[in-house]
C-alpha cells in the first residue's frame, strides 16, 4: 500500500496544457529536494503524464522536458500516483507506468488526506 504523503501535489492536465502539466513537477522537485515526502496525484487527462513516453515532448517555456522533470522528480525520492478512476477508462494499464508511478483508489487519496497531507492543485 502507498504510504502517506507529508505533501501531496494534484496534477489534472496533460500535453494539451503544458504549463499546468509541467507545474506539479516543478513543485514536486523543490518539495522532495528540501527532505519533504511528496506525492504526485494525477488525475484527469494528467494520468498519461504517468505512461512511459508520453511527457518526453511537453515542454513549457525555458524549462526542460517535463518527461526530464518527471524522472528527476522520481530519483529524487517522490512518488507518482494515478487515480485508477481515470486511468481505467483510457486503457492505461500498470505495464504502462513510468518508473516511480502507481495506479491507486481514491481510498489511498483520502487515506492521504486524513493523514493530513498539505495539498496543492494544477
Amino acid at each position: 500500500m502507498p504510504t502517506h504523503p507529508s505533501i501531496l501535489i494534484q496534477g489534472t492536465h496533460g500535453a494539451e496544457d503544458p504549463e499546468k502539466s509541467t507545474l506539479p513537477f516543478i513543485v514536486g522537485n523543490v518539495a522532495v529536494t528540501a527532505e519533504q515526502d511528496t506525492t504526485i496525484f494525477l488525475t484527469s487527462e494528467g494520468v498519461r503524464l504517468a505512461t512511459r513516453g508520453y511527457a518526453d515532448d511537453i515542454q513549457y517555456a525555458q524549462h526542460p522536458p517535463t518527461g526530464r522533470i518527471l524522472a528527476d522528480f522520481v530519483a529524487n525520492g517522490g512518488r507518482i500516483w494515478a487515480c485508477g478512476a481515470c486511468t481505467g477508462p483510457r486503457g492505461i494499464t500498470a505495464e504502462d507506468m513510468v518508473e516511480g508511478a502507481t495506479i491507486v483508489t481514491a481510498a489511498n487519496l483520502v487515506e492521504a488526506l486524513a493523514s493530513g497531507a498539505s495539498t496543492v492543485a494544477f
